[in-house]
C-alpha cells in the first residue's frame, strides 16, 4: 500500500511518504543545517520507509549533487530517473514538480536552471527550508553574490523568530551579505545564528568570512579558538574552516602553523580524498607556492591524491585546483593533459551544460595562467588572467577562495615588470583591505623595483605590526 500524504513541519505536503519517512525527513533537514554526516543516514531511512516518497527521492538527489562529485552525481541521477520513470507528475503538488524540475535540471547539468526554479519555489512557498539550503549552495557553486544574500533575505520574513531553523537562515543570510560586502550586516547576522546554535557551523563560516574580507585576521583567530568545539570536527565543514584558520595563520606569518593544520586535517594518509577538501588542500599550497615557502614533500602527496580521482570534466572550479596541484608538483605535463581534455570536451559537448560556460569562459584560461606560472612565464599569466578577472566569480566559490587566482596575477605582474598594472592592482587590494600584510608586502617589492626606498620601508613597517597582531592572537593559551 503506498503511504499516505502528510506533511511537513511546515505545513507542505509529502505525497507517497507516511509519518514514519516525514519524521526522518525532519531529521534530514536538521543534519543538512548543521552539515552533519547524519543526513545521509536519514535520507536512506526516509527512503527504506517510503521508497516512493517524492520528497525523500527529491532530497537524496540534491545530495548527491552537493559535494560536486561526478561519480556521486551520476548514481544519484541513476536512481532519480527510475524514481521519476513511475511517477505521475498531476498526482503531486505544485512544489512537488517544481522540485521535480529543478533536481532533473541539475542532474542533467544545468545547475542555474535549478537554481531559478528553485528562486521561484521560495517566492511561493517561503518556508521550504529545503529549497533554501539547496538552492542557497547553488548560488555559492555558481558564484552568485546576489542571489546568495536574497533568496535568503527574500524569505527572512515569513519565518518566526522562534522557529528551530531560524538561526540557520541567519547564517544564510550572513554568508550572502559577506559576498556581497555588506561586512557589518554580515557578522551581526552571522554571530546571531551563532546565538541561535553554537555548533551552525555554516553560521560560523560566515563570520570568518567577514574577518578575512576586513583584514581582522587576529579577531578571526580568537573567534575561532573560543568556538574550536563547536566547529573544528565532526562536520562536512571542518576541513573548509580550518583552512580558513590556516589564511589567518599567514597572514600572522605563521607558515609553520598553516602547515601543521594542513597535515592534521586538511590533507593526509587518511583523508577521504573528496573535492571539496582537496582544494582547499590544494588552494593552501598554492598561496604558499606563490610566497616561495618550502612546502616539503606535500605537493606531490597532493597531486597523487588528485590523480587518483581521474575526474571528468564536471565542475571547472575542482578542475582549477587539480591543476594547481600538477603545477606545484612540476607535473606540468598531467596538468597539460587535464587542459587538453577540457579543451576537447567542449568541442564535443552542448553549451546548455552550466560547466560548459564555466569551463571555456574562466576554467581553462585560469588553468592555463597556472601552468604558464609554473614555468616561469609571468607575461602569460598577466595576459591570459587580466581580462577575466572581474569576472572570475561566474565559475564558482568565494572571494576569499578566488583570492588565490587574483594573487597569481599580482605576482605575475610584479615577475614580468608589468609595474603599472601591478601598481593598479595593490592600489584596489590596499585600499579594499588597508589591514593586510600580504598587500603591503606586495606593495613593499613594488617600491623597490621603482627606487621607492621610503615607501618600500613603510610598507614593510605596516605589514609588520599587523602580523604581529595576529602572531599574538596565535600565541594566546
Amino acid at each position: 500500500m503506498m503511504p499516505r500524504t502528510v506533511s511537513d513541519r511546515h505545513g507542505h505536503a509529502m505525497s507517497r511518504t507516511g509519518a514514519d519517512a516525514a519524521s526522518h525527513y525532519e531529521d534530514a533537514m536538521s543534519a543538512l543545517l548543521f552539515f552533519r554526516g547524519e543526513v545521509a543516514d536519514a535520507s536512506q531511512a526516509l527512503l527504506a520507509a517510503a521508497p516512493e516518497s517524492v520528497m525523500g527521492n527529491v532530497l537524496a538527489a540534491y545530495l548527491g549533487l552537493l559535494g560536486t562529485e561526478e561519480k556521486d552525481a551520476t548514481a544519484a541521477r541513476e536512481a532519480f530517473t527510475r524514481f521519476t520513470d513511475g511517477v505521475h507528475t498531476e498526482e503531486l503538488t505544485p512544489r512537488e514538480r517544481m522540485h521535480l524540475a529543478a533536481a532533473t535540471s541539475w542532474l542533467d547539468g544545468d545547475i542555474h536552471r535549478a537554481g531559478r526554479i528553485l528562486g521561484e519555489l521560495t517566492v511561493a512557498h517561503p518556508r521550504d527550508e529545503l529549497a533554501l539550503a539547496t538552492g542557497h549552495q547553488i548560488d555559492f557553486l555558481t558564484g552568485d553574490a546576489v542571489r546568495l544574500r536574497d533568496r535568503v533575505g527574500g524569505a527572512l520574513t515569513a519565518w518566526p523568530e522562534d522557529d528551530p531553523h531560524y538561526g540557520h537562515l541567519l547564517g544564510m543570510y550572513a554568508f550572502g551579505l559577506e559576498e556581497s560586502g555588506h561586512y557589518d550586516r554580515a557578522r551581526e547576522a552571522g554571530l546571531a545564528a551563532v546565538g541561535h546554535n553554537p555548533r551552525d557551523v555554516w553560521g560560523i563560516h560566515a563570520v570568518v568570512h567577514t574577518y578575512e574580507m576586513q583584514g581582522r585576521f587576529a579577531e578571526g583567530i580568537r573567534f575561532l579558538d573560543a568556538r574550536t568545539d563547536d566547529w573544528g570536527s565532526g562536520n562536512y565543514l571542518n576541513v573548509h574552516n580550518w583552512w580558513h584558520y590556516c589564511l589567518y595563520a599567514l597572514e600572522a606569518g605563521d607558515t609553520a602553523r598553516a602547515l601543521g593544520i594542513y597535515d592534521a586535517v586538511l590533507h593526509h594518509d587518511a583523508s577521504a580524498g573528496l573535492a571539496m577538501e582537496l582544494l582547499d588542500a590544494s588552494a593552501l599550497l598554492w598561496r604558499l607556492l606563490l610566497a616561495d615557502r618550502a612546502t616539503g614533500d606535500r605537493w606531490p602527496r597532493l597531486a597523487d591524491a588528485w590523480a587518483a580521482r581521474q575526474d571528468p570534466p564536471y565542475y571547472a572550479f575542482n578542475d582549477v585546483h587539480a591543476v594547481m596541484a600538477y603545477v606545484g608538483a612540476d607535473r606540468i605535463a598531467d596538468a597539460e593533459r587535464l587542459v587538453a581534455d577540457r579543451t576537447a570536451w567542449l568541442g564535443r559537448t552542448p553549451p546548455e551544460l552550466s560547466n560548459h560556460a564555466m569551463t571555456a569562459e574562466i576554467g581553462l584560461p585560469v588553468c592555463r595562467a597556472l601552468i604558464a606560472y609554473g614555468q616561469g612565464r609571468y607575461g602569460d599569466v598577466v595576459d591570459l588572467l587580466a581580462p577575466i578577472r572581474y569576472r572570475l566569480n561566474t565559475y564558482g566559490g568565494s572571494h576569499a577562495q578566488r583570492d588565490a587566482v587574483q594573487k597569481t596575477l599580482l605576482e605575475a605582474a610584479l615577475c614580468a615588470g608589468r609595474d603599472e598594472t601591478a601598481r593598479t592592482l595593490l592600489s584596489e587590494r590596499i585600499n579594499l583591505r588597508p589591514v593586510c600584510p600580504y598587500n603591503w608586502l606586495a606593495q613593499a617589492r613594488l617600491a623597490d623595483r621603482l627606487g621607492e626606498t621610503a615607501k618600500a620601508a613603510a610598507a614593510r613597517t605596516r605589514a609588520a605590526e599587523q602580523a604581529a597582531q595576529g602572531a599574538a592572537a596565535l600565541s594566546r593559551p
